[in-house]
């Protein structure tokens, strides 16, 4: 369990003369569960979800402002005006529109079986989206239960095509196919669910049939035909069922799996995959792959999937010999693997965009509070800013940056070069937003001999770590970094921080974004997230961070994009007690150079107005 804080601020403008571990220091007193909270009220409006009657609702403190406040709800990443929202689903550009069909509850700001339909929304800019009418709804037995998470792929010849899951009143989960009714439109306002469908059935032995889902993008093998991976549970072990067909409407299964874990009795077992993503990348390279165009030399793959409530990914090989994916390094438990995001984040999906010629992925962000709290608010789940997604050049993890459209919203710049934070130094940043913001800084490390020696363990755990390892902790090279939305007396501050590790012949540099005390209500979930990357700090002393402070969401993207974290955060200060502070701060032995600190407020983008559609 995460250990609760407390924090007391001097007055300051510029340095803190103060050291950190005054201001940063463990208390007995509670912030709340600190858990997820499970309840939700029984209401008239929500009747047709099944609730339970002996629930009740969040505790509300009287002195805390009610979660409602606007103040909480995202002023630029993509969310529905109201009601509920999930996975991204078929994400395409198509006659000059980027399209985001997403998971979305149009009754409520609940998930509830049965009512889950494919929204839609239209951009020209990744930034500034309109909402469409929603393009598959639950209507026919193969998809009853709902229409849920699938996949968009542009034929040749350019004709674009769904595939997603249908829920089954029998439980069993089926793939079904639609098409555009009039492919000229360049909004796809209007799809048409063919006459055969399910296309793809349950039917293979030892399947489990009620985990067996979320078709990913189809790509064309070395015989031309189509393909696509499904993830299941098949005799008991997880895997991506590969699949081909000529037409992309009759599909077979091929005899082996795109990828399969299978355990062994010392294996850690993990949870099915869903939501899988499989795409080429090529190393040191950003500019994105299509799949349906011929493999370069030296193109590597990725195989994402959604398990035990990360995204996490391999990295390999296609063999197209062997019509399987080979991972460059077999790691037995799933602990270990990468993840694209440390954070709040689930269910990315990604896309070829084929007018800038890059890969972009984003992901969806689930509250952190009450669904009693969701409920009241009227809505539920944001996207997160959509990244460009590339191959590092070494080959062995993907990087992530916000698409460069974002930095269109920046405005009220402000600029500080050689700034010195010695142990115990804050330094606040003044003249923007603090609460829709764009913060970027690098850290230049002056000394790498004062690195403390790493312990692999971390590896397993390291969201623990960094509760072990908060900010108030002093360590040699950190922790350094930014502290946000924190309250004048520091009750309420969110902190995303580095620590430098000495390992062999490498540095690790643990990243973590500690919400423990983001909040001073007692519902929200607030736990510490973190993550490793590596750095050869022999060649490159510096550290980035950037950080999109958006209300109650966060992401950060440190290491030029090696570990990001999404985090959701709903200070009372957010919603109109006092005023947020934000700092650059070192608490560690060792002293941290700032070469450039730069800092925008961030405008409020036009994202799913209230009849935004009649626009166009």
């Amino acid at each position: 369990m995460a250990l609760p804080w407390a924090f007391v601020l001097l007055p300051a403008l510029f340095f803190l003369s103060s050291s950190v571990s005054n201001l940063f220091f463990s208390n007995s007193s509670s912030n709340g569960s600190g858990g997820r909270c499970s309840s939700c009220p029984v209401s008239p409006d929500v009747s047709f979800c099944p609730l339970s009657p002996e629930v009740s609702p969040c505790a509300q403190s009287p002195e805390v402002p009610y979660i409602v406040s606007t103040s909480y709800r995202t002023a630029y990443h993509f969310q529905p005006p109201r009601n509920w929202i999930n996975d991204p689903c078929g994400l395409m550009y198509y006659k000059g529109i980027y399209h985001n069909f997403y998971q979305y509850n149009p009754h409520c700001a609940l998930w509830c079986w049965g009512d889950i339909t494919w929204g839609h929304s239209v951009s020209t800019d990744l930034v500034n989206w309109i909402q469409l009418e929603p393009v598959i709804e639950p209507d026919n037995p193969s998809d009853i239960d709902g229409c849920w998470t699938g996949s968009a792929t542009i034929l040749s010849g350019g004709q674009p095509v769904i595939l997603y899951t249908g829920g089954r009143r029998d439980k069993r989960q089926v793939q079904n196919l639609v098409l555009p009714k009039n492919p000229s439109d360049p909004y796809l306002r209007e799809w048409t669910k063919i006459g055969n469908n399910p296309v793809i059935q349950p039917v293979v032995p030892g399947l489990n049939r009620s985990q067996f889902r979320d078709p990913t993008t189809g790509w064309i093998g070395p015989d031309g035909m189509w393909r696509i991976a499904v993830g299941a549970e098949l005799k008991g072990y997880t895997a991506a069922l590969l699949y081909k067909s000529e037409d992309f409407l009759s599909w077979t299964i091929v005899d082996h799996p795109l990828y399969s874990q299978n355990y062994s009795s010392n294996m850690r077992k993990c949870n099915m995959w869903e939501c899988l993503d499989f795409f080429a990348v090529l190393p040191g390279n950003n500019s994105g792959l299509d799949m349906s165009a011929a493999i370069l030399r030296g193109t590597k793959h990725a195989l994402k999937m959604s398990v035990d409530y990360f995204d996490k990914y391999l990295i390999g090989v296609y063999d197209l010999k062997r019509d399987a994916f080979l991972p460059d390094t077999i790691v037995d438990d799933c602990r270990l693997w990468l993840r694209i995001d440390y954070g709040h984040f689930y269910a990315s999906k990604s896309f070829f965009d084929s007018k800038k010629g890059r890969r972009i992925i984003w992901g969806w962000s689930q509250e952190a509070d009450c669904r009693s709290d969701d409920v009241a608010k009227g809505w539920a789940g944001i996207h997160t800013i959509p990244r460009t997604i590339w191959l590092d050049s070494n080959g062995k993890q993907l990087l992530q940056w916000p698409v460069d459209e974002i930095e269109s919203l920046r405005t009220n710049e402000i600029n500080h070069q050689g700034l010195e934070l010695n142990k115990g130094d804050m330094f606040e940043i003044n003249g923007v937003d603090t609460f829709q913001a764009d913060v970027e800084i690098y850290f230049e490390l002056t000394s790498i001999n004062a690195a403390e020696t790493f312990n692999s363990s971390w590896l397993f755990d390291p969201e623990e770590h960094c509760c072990e390892a908060g900010a108030s902790v002093h360590g040699g090279i950190g922790p350094f970094g930014l502290v946000i939305l924190a309250s004048n007396n520091m009750d309420e501050h969110t902190v995303v921080h580095f620590r430098v590790y000495k390992s062999q012949q490498k540095y690790m540099i643990l990243m973590c974004s500690d919400l423990r005390r983001s909040s001073i209500r007692p519902s929200p979930y607030t736990p510490a997230y973190g993550g490793f990357f590596e750095l050869d700090l022999a060649k490159e002393r510096q550290i980035s961070l950037r950080t999109l402070i958006d209300r109650s969401a966060v992401e950060s993207f440190g290491g030029g994009g090696r570990v990001c974290i999404t985090s959701r955060v709903y200070p009372a200060v957010l919603a109109g007690v006092g005023k947020a502070h934000m700092y650059a701060f070192n608490n560690g032995s060792a002293t941290i150079r700032v070469p450039q600190l730069s800092a925008w407020t961030m405008r409020k983008a036009e994202v799913n107005v209230e009849k935004g559609w009649s626009a166009i």
